[in-house]
């Protein structure tokens, strides 16, 4: 009798993660580059206390392109 193996399951579908223009996959760590600059130009020069806009307008950036933050 030969042994049985399990079958290997399929890796979930990325349904729900943001597409770029090339069609990959983006990742938040590289989505919305002019708002990310900004802000963390802003949280090294003067903290994070006084870029609380800058802040806001990356987060609404990511939840623009369907990122869940």
């Amino acid at each position: 009798m030969a042994p049985t193996v399990a079958p290997i399951a399929a890796a979930p579908a990325a349904s729900n993660v943001p597409i770029g223009k090339d069609g990959k996959p983006l990742k938040p760590c590289c989505a919305c580059p002019e708002t990310k600059k900004a802000r963390d130009q802003c949280v090294l020069n003067n903290g994070e206390e006084n870029c609380l806009e800058l802040i806001k307008s990356h987060q609404q950036c990511l939840r623009d392109l369907g990122f869940k933050i």
